[in-house]
């Protein structure tokens, strides 16, 4: 049987947040939402866990979430550096690439600080172990949009269940001029080995033109090039569960609430 693993991001600063939020307790026994994200994962039939963090936050990172979920999956470790002339990481390409020579099976990618819910984990798995297509699980934006402030999302165009187009769009205000039922995506991809190859070639051409002091090498940039040029299909998985997330430090009550609700319904006993 195919064997999967859930790659998790979590090695970005927080910066609108204020913190290290990878680690904010959010449930009653200071899980966070990664813990959460890892349950939805094993109980979807993921095999493995890979952690994307920074050598800054090993320790602190390693005893809390690290440490809780090596007692429940294999767990893997792979490191985004930031280079002396940057104040952030590359972005979400260049942490995807980091695990090149750690990930050799169908894998599914997601940030650290977002709660997509166990719908999205199980279709992403079993579109992992039943097709070579590239995936994406898509949240219709008004159930990803915040109640504290603007967001960025990547709105996409969809042809036939399939992704023709990813448009990042930022400062996007809960009340917005978008269509009911658009769909972004959240960062959620199922991918393959193939996709190392494409970030390793995409990350030079980059570098080459980019202000490499400030600009972001993007992941979802690299899979719209790819699906633009023909060389990588990419499925179009949607959900209707609603999608939380802790974009800013007044989010995080309302992750709470849900969190308890979820547990007061039984997900997470």
């Amino acid at each position: 049987m195919t064997k999967t693993s859930l790659v998790i991001m979590a090695a970005g600063m927080g910066s609108r947040f204020g913190g290290l939020k990878q680690i904010e307790p959010v449930g009653e026994h200071g899980e966070a939402i990664v813990d959460y994200s890892v349950t939805d994962a094993i109980r979807a039939g993921f095999d493995e866990v890979v952690f994307i963090i920074k050598k800054e936050i090993e320790e602190d990172f390693k005893s809390t979430v690290g440490m809780r979920t090596e007692k429940r999956i294999p767990v893997k470790y792979v490191y985004q550096t930031v280079p002396p002339y940057r104040k952030k990481p590359f972005g979400t390409g260049d942490a995807v690439l980091c695990c090149k020579g750690a990930v050799d099976n169908p894998f599914a990618v997601i940030n650290a600080d977002d709660y997509y819910g166990i719908e999205a984990y199980k279709i992403l798995h079993d579109h992992l172990v039943s097709s070579p297509d590239f995936a994406m699980v898509g949240f219709d934006l008004a159930n990803t949009v915040s109640e504290n402030g603007t967001v960025a999302r990547g709105i996409c165009t969809i042809k036939d269940g399939y992704l023709t187009d990813v448009t990042e769009v930022t400062d996007i205000p809960k009340d917005n001029d978008y269509p009911e039922g658009t769909i972004v995506s959240m960062n959620f991809w199922g991918l393959t080995p193939a996709v190392f190859d494409e970030l390793t070639e995409q990350f030079e051409a980059f570098k080459k033109t980019a202000n490499i002091e400030k600009d972001e090498f993007f992941l979802p940039s690299v899979i719209n090039n790819m699906v633009k040029e023909g060389r990588a299909r990419v499925r179009v998985l949607e959900t209707r569960d609603k999608w939380y997330g802790v974009t800013y430090k007044e989010d995080k009550a309302e992750v709470v609430n849900a969190i308890r609700k979820f547990t007061a319904e039984g997900k997470y006993e």
